[in-house]
């Protein structure tokens, strides 16, 4: 069985994104129950097909496939929930690990999300500078409520 354990953080500032280039996302639900979801992406001209089983903590079974980039964007445009969550993400190495950082587009812009995969939830980590709360366990954001419940729609 596949195992996702992730953290996730909010972004602080811009320091992060000094010479730092990003790939383009489009990722939509075919299924989005709290229990599992099945998540299609596409990543510049390559497609993928996801199913998450429900998180506990910071873990959660994850199963990726790779698949046609142009089935990839049929069932976007044809079978998922709307809207499409619209992202660039940026991988930056810090302190042995690999943090992506996506910076949100559309009914989300505003909102850069910080995530760093581990081999345990127990494993420590050295937090990079722009790292602000975390926010691994509360729900609102998941990229699975996010087309629900867009950022932009939030109220303080």
């Amino acid at each position: 069985m596949g195992m996702e354990i992730e953290r996730k953080f909010l972004v602080n500032g811009t320091d992060w994104k000094q010479e730092v280039s990003g790939l383009f996302y489009r990722q939509g639900y075919l299924s989005s129950q709290p229990d599992r979801t099945v998540r299609v992406r596409t990543v510049e001209d390559k497609g993928y097909l996801t199913i998450k089983g429900k998180t506990s903590g910071a873990s959660r079974s994850e199963y990726e496939y790779v698949i046609p980039y142009e089935d990839a964007v049929a069932m976007l445009d044809q079978l998922c929930e709307t809207p499409i969550i619209e992202k660039v993400r940026y991988r930056i190495p810090y302190e042995g690990l690999v943090w992506e950082i996506d910076e949100f587009q559309g009914e989300n812009l505003g909102l850069i999300v910080a995530e760093v995969e581990l081999t345990d939830e127990k494993q420590a980590i050295q937090l990079p500078p722009w790292v602000g709360k975390e926010v691994t366990t509360e729900a609102k954001y998941y990229n699975a409520n996010l087309f629900k419940h867009p950022f932009s729609k939030w109220i303080d």
